[in-house]
């Protein structure tokens, strides 16, 4: 049996993998961990979301949670992601990064802590996410330069990075695919005068609204045609358990980094 702690674990990510872990037999929920300034610090995170008292309570101190846990689940913000990777690779426990918005300097720092412990980072922890990346760079690559790129994606109004990490990831698929400059040939949006589309070109749509789980579509416009490959998500459960699956792809990991490619068996589909 795993045990298992999440960090964010009363954000909307955080309280569905412990809803979905507490109901796995595989699983055993250790440690509920939030930021000091939660009003819900104390209290039992079973109670907290519904379910029945799990015996753990919300806890803001990250040693304390790593240390009774085997895998960590982190969804909280990525301005604390440094702090809880230095934790993890004292207490030695197995992670899992949901959390999005990342710098080349968390990617750095996470790095860097692989070497003595065993991550799974992606921005999207959906098995048809992460299909969806294959099928995008597969598209790019036998789709030549006179299909034009673009990248849409919408989410609930409350989501605070743009574009989606999820859009990032596909965006850097696609450059990488065609052999582009995610710096200089990318466009985010469009107003004004633009001026024909400059070829090669990749765009970037970002929308906020309601309560969109969230969808992206990677559109390849050619002429006469167009192809696109969409994704939709009604559930944070295709997340959550994306997550758990890739906890289990940890257990018996010492070190290393690795991605949700990785974790469904799916890198080398061409």
């Amino acid at each position: 049996m795993i045990k298992l702690a999440v960090a964010g674990a009363a954000g909307r990510m955080g309280g569905r993998i412990l809803t979905l872990a507490s109901a796995d037999e595989d699983f055993r929920v250790t440690g509920a961990l939030e930021h000091p300034d939660h009003p819900h610090l104390g209290q039992d995170i079973g109670q907290y979301l519904g379910l029945k008292p799990l015996g753990v309570k919300v806890e803001a101190d990250p040693e304390k949670v790593f240390a009774k846990a085997d895998v960590v689940i982190d969804f909280s913000h990525h301005s604390i992601l440094q702090d809880h990777l230095k934790v993890a690779v004292k207490k030695k426990v197995r992670y899992v990064i949901g959390t999005t918005g990342l710098s080349d300097l968390h990617l750095k720092a996470i790095k860097s802590a692989s070497k003595s412990i065993a991550i799974v980072q992606s921005p999207n922890m959906s098995v048809g996410v992460n299909l969806l990346f294959k099928l995008a760079e597969l598209a790019a690559k036998t789709l030549d330069e006179s299909y034009d790129l673009e990248i849409s994606e919408t989410h609930h109004r409350m989501k605070k990075d743009s574009p989606s990490g999820t859009a990032v990831k596909l965006l850097e698929i696609l450059a990488a695919a065609r052999k582009k400059n995610v710096a200089k040939d990318t466009v985010y949006g469009r107003v004004g005068e633009t001026g024909a589309r400059p070829r090669g070109q990749i765009g970037v749509l970002a929308m906020r609204g309601g309560d969109v789980v969230g969808d992206h579509t990677v559109f390849y416009f050619g002429d006469g045609e167009r192809v696109e490959l969409t994704h939709r998500a009604s559930s944070r459960d295709a997340f959550a358990q994306g997550a758990l699956r890739a906890a289990k792809f940890l257990a018996n990991r010492k070190s290393g980094l690795y991605d949700m490619q990785q974790v469904l068996g799916i890198a080398s589909l061409s």
